[in-house]
């Protein structure tokens, strides 16, 4: 119960704090002091408490839409090992519950923006759908990989990486990691793919896409998108520490994943500029060239070579 709560907590406040830790991390490289770690959840806060503006071209579908981007990512979170190292819900499907789930909650967003009748949210909408329809096959290439090489079909099978990869697991480990940045950087909208910071509405994605939401529907959107991006890194958490580990230290050891995640993506976006639009595929792509690295040393592994 008291893990319960825990893993609670850090579900509904930790991803402000990952984004805050970003914020600080480039103020840093930047020469500058920056806000607070807080300033995203003091953010969050003040949208909330101020009412919204709904354009009268939209229809019920732009007002539910941020309901579903919510509901869709706590829902997604039963099925991923959080803080404790496992899951609320440990079904072998779970995976692909978990990856559906949040493309439900990404089809509505990219439905409500369409629904404004802007051609600038509906060219956002376009490049977001794009742009997942790339990611999701890398994604469960990795993920199969892993499942097939442990004989495990949850999420707790990343933990098993090492102990079943034998000499080939450092090397699995660390493609799957990068596998999993990659897409932290193109679902989360970060910087090389996406700038949250930008307002030019021709090289917007995500951004472009709620342009008309505003006060509470602006927090949701945001605080769903932070919560999208902690899973992912609780993922690479999963991967990298050890699943024998007491649960405090466990506890420990995650935190710290995650703010090492959160500090890489702020160097990230300090470092690099945004890529060409006509390049984020080849970006993208990164992910399922890597992910077919992983399979082929899953295979070796597995069959000999």
């Amino acid at each position: 119960m008291i893990m319960t709560i825990v893993n609670l907590i850090i579900l509904l406040f930790v991803p402000f704090l990952m984004l805050g830790l970003i914020k600080k991390t480039k103020s840093f490289w930047a020469g500058r002091k920056g806000p607070s770690i807080f300033q995203p959840l003091y953010d969050f806060i003040r949208l909330i408490k101020k009412d919204f503006v709904i354009s009268k071209t939209t229809s019920v579908v732009f007002n539910i839409a941020p309901v579903f981007a919510i509901s869709t990512v706590l829902f997604a979170a039963m099925f991923v090992p959080l803080a404790t190292g496992s899951a609320i819900i440990s079904i072998p499907v779970g995976v692909i519950v978990f990856s559906y789930t949040l493309g439900l909650g990404k089809f509505m967003s990219i439905v409500a923006a369409m629904d404004t009748g802007s051609s600038f949210e509906g060219m956002g909408a376009s490049r977001e759908a794009c742009f997942t329809s790339i990611v999701e096959p890398a994604f469960f290439i990795l993920i199969a990989s892993v499942m097939l090489l442990t004989g495990n079909y949850t999420f707790d099978s990343l933990s098993h990486i090492i102990s079943n990869a034998g000499s080939y697991g450092i090397l699995i480990t660390i493609f799957a990691v990068v596998v999993l940045f990659i897409m932290i950087l193109t679902e989360g909208s970060r910087v090389p793919v996406d700038d949250p910071a930008t307002h030019l509405e021709l090289t917007m994605i995500h951004e472009v896409m709620i342009l008309d939401n505003s006060g509470s529907d602006l927090a949701i959107y945001s605080w769903a998108n932070g919560i999208k991006m902690l899973l992912i890194s609780s993922l690479i958490a999963c991967m990298v520490i050890p699943h024998h580990l007491p649960v405090l230290m466990h506890v420990l050891c995650y935190l710290s994943v995650l703010g090492i995640v959160s500090i890489a993506i702020g160097t990230v976006e300090s470092g690099m500029a945004r890529i060409r639009m006509s390049h984020v595929f080849e970006f993208i792509f990164v992910m399922s060239s890597l992910a077919l690295v992983v399979l082929s040393l899953v295979m070796a592994r597995m069959f000999g070579g």
